[in-house]
């Protein structure tokens, strides 16, 4: 007896192949490919050899040399990316609560976010490193979150203190508390800025972590895989590393969307 299909089958298939001849996966694989024909493109008119600039045609080898090191490399700074990710996400709205509910505090504490914002972290990577001797993971950790979690805070305080009076006068004189009108009004309408900032913080998070891999001297992960290059002049290596953390970077971020599109895909207004 033939095989037929069931309807919940054929939607699953019928979905999967809708999305990729959809303009949403075509056209970032398009740029992609247009992007790595410009870079070959612009090497080979300029005649640059691979210690001055490497081309993709270049990459391939070096990552079949050191293969084992990109994937042992890349997991260590993915992880650790993603927990000072998770820590930037916690301590961002928990000030950004508080800053929102709060314009004593909104007032007492902007100044100082924004002033340690401004602080290239590059400058604090090296004390971190020296006042955390050894402690490598803890130090790339740290310095992810400490980048990463100022626009997080930002958009939730934004988001919650713009919220209309009249929503929280109406829900307070039918008896709500503060923790039901968070709930129920203050939160949905924060969520389209949070996930914006945490697409912004993502990228972020990464530049974190691997200011620290190249600068401490116990650094491991892509940063210090890049870092072996540099020493060696090998240029096919350290550009093999910039495309690895790109990849893990989109990786992260639609990571993100889909998480944005399951708890706020409401929001989500599609330009004609």
């Amino acid at each position: 007896m033939a095989y037929v299909p069931d309807m919940k089958t054929r939607s699953t298939g019928g979905s999967v192949a809708k999305f990729l001849t959809s303009r949403a996966f075509l056209a970032p694989i398009i740029a992609m490919i247009v992007f790595v024909a410009l870079w070959e493109f612009l090497v080979w008119v300029n005649n640059w050899p691979d210690y001055v600039m490497a081309s993709p045609s270049d990459l391939p080898a070096a990552y079949a040399e050191y293969w084992g090191l990109f994937v042992k490399y890349g997991w260590q700074t993915l992880w650790r990316t993603v927990v000072g990710l998770v820590l930037a996400v916690i301590v961002g709205l928990f000030l950004g609560m508080i800053m929102g509910f709060s314009r004593l505090m909104r007032d007492a504490l902007y100044p100082l976010l924004v002033g340690f914002n401004a602080i290239p972290k590059a400058t604090v990577v090296p004390i971190v490193a020296l006042l955390f001797v050894g402690a490598h993971d803890f130090n790339t950790i740290l310095i992810a979150f400490m980048i990463s979690f100022f626009p997080i805070a930002v958009s939730v305080s934004i988001g919650l203190s713009t919220l209309e009076p009249e929503y929280r006068d109406i829900l307070r004189a039918l008896g709500a508390s503060q923790g039901t009108i968070f709930w129920k009004i203050a939160l949905p309408k924060t969520l389209p800025e949070f996930f914006g900032a945490l697409k912004v913080a993502v990228t972020l998070a990464f530049i974190g972590t691997n200011l620290m891999e190249i600068v401490s001297p116990h650094g491991r992960g892509l940063g210090a895989l890049f870092d072996s290059g540099k020493t060696n002049s090998d240029y096919p290596l350290m550009f093999a590393v910039l495309i690895a953390l790109a990849i893990l970077g989109i990786v992260l971020y639609y990571v993100v969307v889909a998480l944005e599109k399951i708890f706020a895909g409401w929001a989500d207004r599609q330009p004609g």
